[in-house]
């Protein structure tokens, strides 16, 4: 059964205002504060399922501090991670180019905030400013081309680098060492059985690079993690040659 994003709490409501989306909050202020006035605040849980494939988009989503999994899905149940959009990104936006339905499942990786906006709402503030055009482009692009990679990356390189390369870039995401991934989500994301995954975990494990039980995983060694990993890491990480930065120049 698929669940989704419920409306705050005022226990939610009493928190300190989050930071705001890296992508609205790099907008001109006029065009930001327009956008925001659409926006609603929603709460997102672990497993929550935003989007299937082919199903109409409704909602844009501008994650705070959540983080989303986006699964390409073949035959209805195999999977394969190809990006994940955190703070510095947006899901939905394949709207605003024409695109009705989605292409991916996007699946909440970590509990959290997102901001909501209706679609038909964006695209119409989509088609009035410039600037949010431009973001707009270099994103999807740099999306692509990371997703690109991701599947090069799982096609031929073996599953304890791309394990330390998905690890790396979750930190990335998340801005922490320490986070909770299941065997169960991480063979989804890496197209693999449950079993890969456990091998892969405990020779990064033996290793001293990462500790890992039950699903709760702390980066021990930074630096030798990303030795470990392939190339591919050095490429998609914010400041790599295809990197989130780039949207922001």
């Amino acid at each position: 059964m698929h669940t989704y994003p419920s409306s705050l709490t005022e226990e939610d409501r009493a928190q300190p205002r989050p930071v705001l989306n890296r992508l609205l909050a790099s907008l001109p202020e006029e065009e930001q504060g327009e956008l925001l006035a659409r926006c609603d605040t929603v709460r997102v849980e672990v497993g929550d399922v935003l989007y299937e494939p082919g199903q109409t988009i409704r909602h844009i989503y501008f994650p705070v501090d959540s983080l989303i999994s986006l699964l390409a899905v073949a035959e209805g149940r195999m999977t394969l991670e190809v990006g994940s959009v955190g703070q510095e990104g947006m899901i939905g936006a394949s709207v605003a180019l024409g695109h009705k339905q989605a292409q991916v499942r996007a699946v909440v990786q970590r509990a959290g905030r997102a901001s909501r906006v209706d679609a038909a709402e964006f695209c119409a503030e989509f088609r009035r400013h410039p600037s949010l055009q431009r973001l707009l482009y270099r994103y999807t692009d740099t999306l692509l081309a990371q997703a690109i990679q991701i599947a090069v990356c799982s096609r031929f390189h073996v599953l304890e680098a791309r394990l330390a390369r998905s690890l790396l870039i979750t930190r990335d995401r998340l801005q922490s060492e320490k986070f909770h991934l299941t065997h169960e989500f991480l063979a989804h994301a890496l197209g693999v059985r449950r079993v890969g995954v456990t091998k892969a975990a405990s020779a990064l494990q033996q290793q001293k690079l990462i500790s890992y039980s039950r699903g709760n995983i702390e980066i021990l060694d930074s630096a030798g993690l990303e030795a470990v990993s392939c190339r591919c890491y050095e490429l998609v990480k914010d400041n790599g040659a295809i990197g989130m930065a780039n949207v922001f120049l």
